[in-house]
């Protein structure tokens, strides 16, 4: 067969042509909408330390009882896919917590939260797991929250969100009452997670309407301002709907584009690993095949999500022997979140 171009790819059918369509194609949106929940209670026939995969609540009550799936269920009509579930034991500890971080760490997702609970200790431990898991190249999102207490009084919300500043949680500070039942903050933070796990990366959770009647405290403006300010997100009653005020993690980045920067890390990395690392030679044509594979998959994100990106070999650090140094670029697409009008009047 003759000779061909990575960069124009020939049409006849071939080993150099099937091999290069394949590569370029795999790149693509793995799984999305999985949120993670270790669960506290269960009377189903569910056994402790032991992972479940969730759609629906037929299978969720059989497994783990009607009375205790409120976390699940939260997280499945916020827009999750699925739910993860790990069962924990009846009444765990400090080392029943390890564990259970630990066996998530072998488990794909996008979201973790927890079953409606607040514990501060755990809450601390996450921030950790969450930053060890960013740096061994497991990303996902994070999403926590307060008790009555904590939901009465936004600074100390706020607060809670500069104890946990990251750019992977989310600290939702304001509860919510739905059909005359009250949700703290941390009971209501599944369904915040299946809303961020459902929501496609093209699009941001600001102004998400919620299917709640009213929030726990309704906060002013400057309180609101302030709020915002701290990385905190917030439920706003506009006087017809409660809706989220801004999609924001803790360190005050949009939630949209820690998603999009996450797709992207997970989809390069597992498409590299299952069909580029051992499989490419080190040449211009393999370097070559994989530039094109990831901006291929980077354009095919659509300018919803990004536009203008580039990827070429990183001029700095050459790329021999077995090393391949990258470089990507692109510009971040960012929602209409502020509308400012003039009206000229005659």
């Amino acid at each position: 067969m003759a000779t061909w171009d990575p960069t124009s790819l020939p049409t006849r059918p071939g080993i150099y042509m099937r091999f290069v369509r394949a590569a370029a194609a795999q790149i693509s949106g793995g799984a999305r909408g999985t949120v993670a929940i270790p669960l506290l209670a269960y009377d189903g026939t569910a056994v402790e330390k032991s992972f479940y995969t969730v759609e629906n609540e037929a299978d969720a009550v059989g497994l783990f009882g009607s009375a205790n799936i409120r976390s699940i269920l939260l997280a499945l009509s916020g827009g999750a896919k699925e739910v993860l579930v790990y069962t924990m034991p009846a009444t765990p500890v400090a080392d029943d917590y390890v564990d259970m971080r630990e066996a998530f760490d072998a488990r794909p997702f996008n979201v973790f939260v927890f079953d409606g609970e607040y514990n501060v200790e755990q809450q601390a431990a996450t921030k950790t797991w969450v930053a060890q898991n960013r740096e061994d190249g497991k990303d996902f999102i994070v999403v926590i929250g307060g008790d009555a207490a904590t939901d009465a009084d936004p600074a100390l919300g706020n607060a809670r969100s500069t104890l946990n500043k990251d750019d992977y949680i989310v600290n939702v500070i304001s509860g919510g009452i739905v059909n005359g039942v009250t949700y703290t903050s941390s009971e209501y933070a599944p369904y915040i997670a299946g809303d961020i796990a459902g929501t496609p990366i093209s699009e941001s959770i600001t102004y998400d309407q919620l299917p709640l009647e009213d929030v726990t405290k309704r906060l002013t403006n400057s309180q609101t301002v302030a709020a915002l300010a701290a990385g905190s997100l917030v439920f706003t009653n506009d006087g017809e709907k409660v809706k989220i005020e801004q999609g924001i993690t803790t360190s005050g980045l949009k939630i949209k584009s820690i998603r999009t920067q996450q797709a992207i890390t997970a989809d390069v990395s597992r498409t590299a690993t299952n069909s580029y690392i051992g499989k490419l030679p080190n040449n211009a044509d393999g370097q070559a095949t994989l530039i094109v594979a990831v901006k291929a998959y980077l354009e095919g994100l659509g300018a919803a999500v990004l536009t203008q990106p580039v990827v070429m070999l990183d001029p700095q650090r050459p790329s021999t022997g077995d090393k391949v140094f990258l470089l990507i670029s692109y510009t971040e697409t960012d929602t209409m979140e502020r509308i400012f009008v003039t009206v000229n009047i005659d």
